[in-house]
């Protein structure tokens, strides 16, 4: 195992601890990391009692139809956005009954950059479920890299983020 597999097993390892300690579910919902953010979390033995499942809405048509991203958002917006994340994390938990929700998507590269969304543009976004409200924190970042470097920190970035939730 690479040195920062093994970080990203003990971040998972840490995020499944503290929901289990506090008896909450999470669930995942990703784009540019293609479920990566998921696998580590199941790789965690017991994890079946603090993960609910992930959503892997590569497309624009999977956003809508799994996540209820509105078409709106997505023409006015485009996929990689703050409104964008900001919904998917929102259906993310809607769709998965969980109480916590990450969504991560981005332009991982070598190709789909657009003009103000370079290769390494990527939204994050965490959801916690209150009563009937959703608390909802997004982030955006630019990480540099190939493939393999921007979605690998954006699921560091990801597991770090669910555990200041």
């Amino acid at each position: 195992m690479r040195g920062s597999d093994s970080d990203l097993a003990k971040l998972s390892a840490r995020v499944g601890r503290h929901l289990l300690a506090c008896g909450r579910r999470v669930a995942t919902a990703e784009s540019c990391t293609g479920g990566w953010i998921a696998k580590v979390l199941t790789d965690i033995a017991g994890s079946s009692q603090w993960f609910t499942e992930g959503f892997v809405t590569y497309s624009d048509e999977a956003k809508t139809l799994r996540l209820d991203v509105p078409r709106l958002v997505l023409r006015r917006h485009g996929a990689v956005s703050e409104a964008s994340v900001r919904a998917m994390v929102r259906g993310a938990l809607r769709h998965s009954g969980a109480h916590v929700a990450v969504a991560v998507t981005g332009i991982a590269g070598p190709g789909g950059a657009a003009p103000g969304k370079p290769v390494g543009t990527v939204w994050i976004g965490w959801a916690v479920r209150r009563g009937r409200s959703i608390g909802v924190a997004v982030q955006l970042r630019r990480f540099r890299g190939n493939r393999d470097a921007v979605r690998r920190k954006t699921v560091r970035l990801a597991l770090k983020g669910l555990l200041a939730l």
